[in-house]
């Protein structure tokens, strides 16, 4: 028996289940007929009913149909202007053979999807994707809240949810799920992180063959998922069982078991293009329902994308009226209906970016989030790239926003290897960053410092490879210059000297960020020694290389313990997670907030072109514990002066070059440093704190 039908209305857009059925809303500007398609279940080649959208308010196609109940998959046909002429002159690309998804959709389905067939002109109604009615309003979330951890508390651990599973050493009941992530929850709260960043959870097509392995012939697919093809609906590979639509339970699951354990998820987001790709790329739902509105195009021919602010074959008109309000209710929708705790923008530039490229002023998405009470408390984190212009870093109009400050990584990369004349660099970025950040009013916590993320080496790979190894992709990309160290052996070795070289540079590299000031993000399974086997680019590696192999949790505990050490000594030591930037103020101990030595104090050979040393005083504000780094990047050992600290002496918190349990120490078990110096091995780093 068919639904009976009735007008609706244009608000809210999407599928929204009411005491009737459900009401469907379509923002399409320049289509001429709107079709709605109603299938019986997940793996229905044909619909069930097709409704014709009759009701048109301005731009919004809706119709409501009563009686229906969630959980109905459903689709779009969209008409409208499509010869050759209306693509080159108005860049109109719609095609009624081409069964859309909603891009409002809460989740989507991809069972019978076959990409080949939603490129051509042919009618793909029995292989199409579908959106799937999900209603919202059922869900106990418990008395969950969303965290709001300061800036200043906050480190981040970016993790992609199926490669940390997915590996049968997980041992997880539903390995690369949103449910099998809930399982590890525990051990990432035993880490001492403090919020986990999700590379992209939006619906993306992850069966997209990217090209084929050239050793196994087998489909190298869409692994990373920075190709999203709908704003609003969770990966449907990531849940357990998305064929009855259980997308957003499962999703609200894992938020609210993350704020269980102390924990905030920030999610990835990809605002500045989508998986529908160029000219020749499926048609999936953007492109079918308007296209000239959702991208930019080629001012001389409009059947072309402009797709050189991204790199990846178009670009989301992002800042046009409906676009950039289609995008603030997706933010808004994760942080109310989801309670994500914020979002990473990926090539985060480009929403600053107007219809010519050029920089706006008042850029209409960073304002939403300025301006929308709901996004008080939400973090904001910005990847600075993005479109012709310089990156954004320092830049970003809006005044919480941290950027991934590359400049700390690539400093830092090179410090660790023992490369010389960077100590006022160093030192620099140790005390936030103020030449990058200082200068438009933005103070330490507005720069994520990292030296390892998602894009290129593990830091187990950045200690032991000297060049990329990306033969597994078929081809030789990501970043050319890993500023790496292979420690004297490229790749595996059972050298027991290049071995110790290589997890004292890997406890180096914690210890220089997780002291330094700025928000810290990890890399997941930087813990414990993750490689990629020198793939530096594993975007379409969906394998044994990118997931996350669990036996190395136990193998290499002792530099699990490490960042645990330094997670919870950083949390312990206000004056490591300053708001504001150094002022050379003195403490109540005849310490200054800051001082910058060499092996002597206040000598920082800072114009040294010869030197890798820097030791770095650093004063509680109160009466808490002062410190005193020793950065040694020197191959040889060499004598530190410590500085004099009024009714304390100094003990030793962590040695890098001591082996085993002894290379930290708990709070109370420091050992206490008799002499006025200490000698530090080559390659080291060394905290001291003052004691009464």
């Amino acid at each position: 028996m068919p639904y009976s039908t009735s007008p609706g209305h244009p608000q809210p857009l999407g599928a929204t289940v009411n005491d009737q059925g459900v009401n469907f809303s379509l923002f399409s500007q320049n289509a001429t007929g709107v079709e709605l398609l109603l299938f019986d279940s997940a793996h229905a080649a044909e619909p069930s009913q097709v409704i014709p959208v009759l009701q048109r308010t301005l731009f919004y196609w809706h119709v409501q149909v009563n009686g229906l109940r969630p959980n109905v998959p459903y689709a779009f046909r969209v008409d409208g202007p499509g010869t050759d002429a209306d693509r080159r002159r108005f860049g109109h690309r719609f095609n009624r053979n081409k069964v859309l998804i909603d891009p409002y959709a809460k989740g989507n389905l991809t069972n019978l999807w076959v990409e080949e067939l939603a490129t051509d002109a042919s009618d793909n109604v029995a292989t199409s994707m579908r959106s799937v009615v999900i209603d919202t309003r059922d869900y106990d979330w418990e008395g969950d809240q969303r965290l709001n951890t300061p800036l200043s508390e906050t480190i981040i651990y970016e993790l992609h949810v199926r490669g940390f599973t997915r590996s049968p050493s997980s041992g997880v009941q539903h390995p690369g799920t949103f449910a099998g992530l809930m399982e590890k929850l525990p051990y990432l709260q035993s880490l001492g992180i403090t919020a986990l960043e999700l590379m992209p959870v939006f619906d993306f097509d992850e069966t997209t063959v990217k090209r084929r392995s050239p050793t196994t012939g087998e489909p190298l697919t869409n692994f990373w998922g920075y190709d999203p093809i709908s704003f609003f609906a969770p990966e449907d590979s990531y849940c357990v069982s998305p064929d009855v639509a259980t997308h957003v339970r499962e999703f609200r699951d894992l938020i609210k078991a993350a704020h269980r354990h102390g924990l905030e998820v920030i999610l990835d987001v990809v605002f500045n293009h989508t998986g529908e790709g160029d000219l020749n790329g499926p048609v999936i739902s953007f492109k079918g329902i308007d296209n000239s509105v959702f991208y930019l195009l080629d001012g001389n021919d409009r059947s072309r994308y402009r797709g050189d602010l991204t790199g990846c074959g178009n670009a989301l008109r992002c800042n046009h009226p409906f676009c950039s309000q289609m995008l603030a209710d997706s933010l808004a929708y994760w942080v109310t209906e989801m309670h994500v705790d914020g979002f990473r923008f990926d090539l985060g530039a480009v929403l600053t970016l107007g219809e010519d490229g050029r920089r706006l002023e008042y850029p209409p998405i960073v304002w939403a989030l300025n301006l929308d009470a709901r996004f008080e408390t939400t973090k904001v984190i910005v990847e600075p790239f993005g479109g012709n212009n310089e990156d954004v870093l320092g830049s970003f109009p809006d005044i919480r926003a941290a950027t991934w400050n590359f400049h700390f990584k690539n400093t830092m990369r090179r410090f660790a290897r023992g490369d010389r004349g960077l100590v006022a660099e160093v030192a620099t970025r140790i005390a936030g960053s103020s030449d990058l950040l200082q200068g438009a009013g933005y103070g330490p916590l507005n720069g994520v410092s990292y030296l390892t993320c998602h894009d290129g080496f593990t830091l187990n790979d950045l200690v032991s490879y000297a060049r990329s190894h990306n033969e597994a992709n078929g081809e030789v990309s990501g970043d050319a210059d890993n500023l790496s160290f292979n420690c004297g052996t490229e790749g595996r070795t059972v050298d027991r000297g290049v071995e110790e070289l290589r997890l004292r540079t890997m406890r180096n590299c914690f210890a220089l960020l997780l002291l330094s000031q700025g928000v810290p993000m990890l890399l997941a399974g930087d813990e414990c020694r993750r490689s990629q086997d020198g793939n530096n680019n594993p975007y379409l590696q969906d394998n044994e290389v990118s997931w996350f192999d669990w036996s190395l949790v136990a193998r290499h505990a002792e530099l699990v313990d490490l960042v645990r050490f330094l997670t919870a000594f950083r949390q312990r030591h206000p004056a490591l997670r300053r708001s504001e930037f150094f002022r050379g103020e003195p403490s109540q101990r005849g310490l200054r907030d800051i001082e910058f030595h060499g092996c002597e104090l206040n000598a920082p050979g800072f114009s040294d072109p010869n030197s890798a040393v820097l030791a770095v005083t650093v004063a509680d504000p109160g009466e808490g514990e002062d410190l005193f780094l020793i950065f040694n990047m020197e191959l040889g050992s060499l004598p530190f002066q410590l500085p004099p600290v009024i009714g304390r002496r100094w003990s030793r918190a962590l040695d890098t070059a001591l082996r085993d349990a002894v290379v930290w120490a708990a709070p109370g078990t420091e050992v206490a440093i008799e002499s006025c110096s200490y000698v530090a091995s080559g390659r080291s780093v060394v905290v001291l704190v003052s004691k009464a």
